[in-house]
């Protein structure tokens, strides 16, 4: 189940297993004080135990969706690819919001172009990891 959600503390949780502990992201870059004025989609499994999050950003017409993470135990399951399905949701529910953008990960090109995304400009560094910006019409 991906919801709306206020637990910041879950999304989190989450968020710092994948990025900071796996990824080797630093804390002040992952926490990099945009949360409080996002929306955030939390992904729970069948027991209730988050698993996997993620973070929306608006600004004029266009929502930023970031900080997607899954727990590895949930990875290869499809929660990824519903969690961006929710966030596209989330923005086709929010007044004025037309496009949907994304830093991807440039291994993740692929699974972003399938749900509709393309790449656009050159590569960058974001955090020690090579990223392409992506964007869709909602």
């Amino acid at each position: 189940m991906i919801e709306r959600t206020n637990d910041l503390a879950a999304c989190h949780k989450i968020r710092r297993e994948v990025f900071i502990i796996e990824q080797s992201v630093s804390e002040a870059e992952e926490l990099d004080g945009l949360d409080g004025g996002a929306l955030h989609l939390l992904a729970r499994d069948a027991d209730g135990q988050p698993v996997g999050t993620a973070r929306i950003l608006l600004k004029n017409d266009i929502g930023k969706i970031g900080r997607v993470a899954v727990l590895r135990a949930a990875r290869g399951t499809g929660l990824g690819a519903a969690l961006i399905r929710a966030a596209l949701e989330e923005l086709r529910q929010q007044p004025g919001i037309t496009r949907a953008q994304l830093g991807a990960q440039t291994h993740a090109i692929a699974f972003y172009e399938k749900l509709g995304f393309q790449a656009y400009g050159p590569e960058y560094d974001d955090a020690g990891i090579p990223h392409r910006d992506m964007a869709r019409v909602l």
